[in-house]
């Protein structure tokens, strides 16, 4: 069935269907741009929420930072911050694919369908000419008909008429004969029109008309599938993705399993250990014999006196159980010295009263009061204005000894690298300078002489940090790693010595800062083990090769590549007979190993 055989007669139907249709589409694409803005709205408020609650870079240095509980916390803000990409791209794609595509194919449709109903408005306007015509006609022919008989009654009386001469009976027939002629014509002419209008008509009606309409039916079949697609778009788009939220929720889940408490304990204790040992017993004082007391081991070097038992427990109660900071003995100033105790054996003061032991215990606070007092204040909170703060200085000694070997040992790890950057620089600046002396075309080795001088300046401050940091180490009962590294000094005419150290300490000994720590380096590589070739090269140039540590090459001459530019101009290579060294990395032409 189609609408140009069952709706032949429904043109202002099909041109109302048609337009709801263009409508519906122009709807749909309104309702899923409205749902991409909802989705990109979410997910920008998903990426400020993971933003808003994740650490800032200076936090990321926090002891808490390597809790598995917080770490996990930072990946559940990370899988948030790709579940919030997965939603942007749901967005993106319903955009290209839904949003554009229909709006690109709405417009083709209305062009489409104007011009189907221009072609039907002209198909009407044609019929209705031709109708015009012959109503045209038709009207002629009826008053020329009527002009007739009236012309030939006229001449059938004059003609009967007596009185009438010759002339006016014939003049009266001519008349009524041009007036039947005329109308035969008339009649002729409606009849043509009739025979035109009645062939456009069903021509109209048959043929151009149905033809028109089932292209609307076309299109508008063609419109409701392309819709019906976009339905489905909206479904697909989200179902693609899902895998990737499935695994972003996924990770979720991982992260809160990773969770380990116990790895948090001990990661804990490990930031947080202060090295100390545990108070010893006190001993027995026997104030009845006139002894003098015995000093205890776990004392922080307080004289002793009658009156530190009592002031000592509470001391000794307020350190364990109070929530304030921990605080090195190094940085607490010295108890001031108690008051000589009275002789035991004396006379009693009249102050005791009747009960000589209240007295005693009240002495005894008033003496202990002050000290134990300051003592609090020394191990007050960070929040507490009047803390006072310990001296922070430079070997650390401010730390507790754990803490102190840790932070010592990450200090000269830093210089390590620091130092091994200087170092590759120099030799870098060396190599440089050799082959600037022997091909001057290349370079001025005196451009070269500041960089040399601030690098072997820099080397040997950093020298000095590693003898420093390693002794400190060495005190607090660390053990420094072996570092070993090249190292080239300069002399005022441009040579350079190669150089290494054993960094090598133990725990048997303390090094010494004035000892040498730097032996000679083989640049031979002769106890290095031979490293596979990452790729191969061609020389496109001769080059001699006559500084130290480079190798002479022909043009046309193919070498193993052992190791890569890395932004000094030089590439190491290897010949066939084993022999290595440094090319200029402009002389050839490498292919790489995939």
């Amino acid at each position: 069935m189609d609408w140009g055989t069952e709706l032949w007669d429904q043109y202002d139907i099909i041109d109302k269907h048609t337009q709801s249709g263009l409508e519906l589409v122009e709807k749909y694409v309104k309702f899923v741009k409205e749902r991409t803005e909802i989705e990109q709205n979410y997910a920008k408020q998903l990426r400020n929420l993971s933003k808003k609650y994740n650490l800032k870079r200076s936090s990321k240095d926090e002891p808490e930072c390597r809790l598995s509980s917080y770490q996990a916390f930072l990946d559940i803000l990370n899988e948030m911050n790709d579940y919030a990409g997965q939603r942007e791209l749901i967005a993106e794609n319903m955009m290209m694919n839904i949003c554009i595509d229909l709006t690109k194919y709405l417009q083709e449709l209305k062009q489409e369908r104007k011009t189907f109903l221009m072609e039907a408005k002209k198909a009407q306007q044609c019929l209705e000419s031709t109708y015009k015509q012959l109503d045209s006609s038709k009207k002629r022919f009826e008053r020329e008909w009527r002009e007739a008989e009236r012309a030939a009654q006229y001449a059938e009386k004059t003609d009967q008429d007596i009185n009438a001469t010759k002339a006016d009976v014939e003049k009266a027939k001519q008349q009524a004969h041009m007036r039947a002629h005329i109308a035969e014509e008339c009649k002729n002419d409606y009849a043509a029109q009739l025979q035109k209008y009645n062939k456009e008509q069903n021509q109209f009606y048959f043929s151009d008309m149905p033809l028109i309409f089932n292209k609307l039916q076309d299109l508008d079949e063609r419109r409701v599938q392309k819709l019906a697609q976009g339905y489905i778009l909206f479904s697909d788009t989200e179902k693609h993705v899902m895998p990737i939220i499935s695994k972003c929720l996924e990770g979720i889940t991982k992260a809160g399993t990773n969770v380990n408490e116990r790895n948090d304990s001990v990661v804990v204790i490990e930031q947080n250990k202060s090295g100390f040992e545990r108070p010893g017993d006190l001993e027995f004082e026997d104030y009845s014999q006139g002894i003098n007391r015995a000093s205890s081991d776990s004392s922080l070097g307080t004289p002793k006196s009658h009156v530190d038992l009592p002031g000592k427990n509470k001391s000794k109660n307020f350190w364990l159980f109070s929530k304030r900071s921990k605080l090195s003995p190094a940085t607490l100033p010295p108890f001031s010295t108690p008051p000589a105790p009275s002789p035991a054996n004396g006379p009693p003061s009249p102050k005791f009263g009747r009960d000589p032991l209240s007295y005693c215990l009240k002495e005894i606070n008033k003496t202990v009061k002050p000290r134990i007092s300051s003592f609090r204040t020394l191990r007050r909170s960070k929040f507490t204005p009047e803390r006072i703060m310990p001296t922070v200085t430079e070997d650390f000694a401010h730390l507790p000894p754990e803490q102190r070997r840790k932070r010592l040992q990450q200090k000269l790890e830093e210089i390590h690298k620091e130092l091994q950057k200087e170092v590759d620089q120099s030799e870098a600046l060396g190599k440089m300078k050799d082959v600037y002396e022997k091909n001057p075309q290349m370079g001025d080795p005196a451009t070269l002489a500041s960089q040399i001088n601030q690098t072997s300046q820099n080397i040997e401050r950093l020298r000095g940090e590693v003898n420093k940091y390693e002794t400190w180490l060495a005190e607090a009962g660390g053990r420094g790693e072996t570092f070993r590294y090249k190292t080239q000094t300069f002399n005022n005419n441009g040579a350079h010595d190669t150089n290494s150290p054993d960094g090598a300490q133990t725990d048997d000994a303390t090094p010494d800062p004035s000892q040498a720590i730097y032996a000679e380096f083989d640049d031979d590589f002769e106890d290095e083990e031979l490293s596979a070739p990452i790729g191969k090269c061609t020389a496109m140039y001769n080059f001699p090769g006559a500084s130290e540590g480079t190798i002479s090459m022909q043009e046309g001459e193919e070498l193993a590549v052992v190791e890569e530019d890395k932004g000094d101009g030089w590439t190491r290579v290897r010949r066939n007979n084993g022999d290595e060294g440094y090319i200029p990395t402009s002389y050839v032409t490498i292919t790489l190993n995939k």
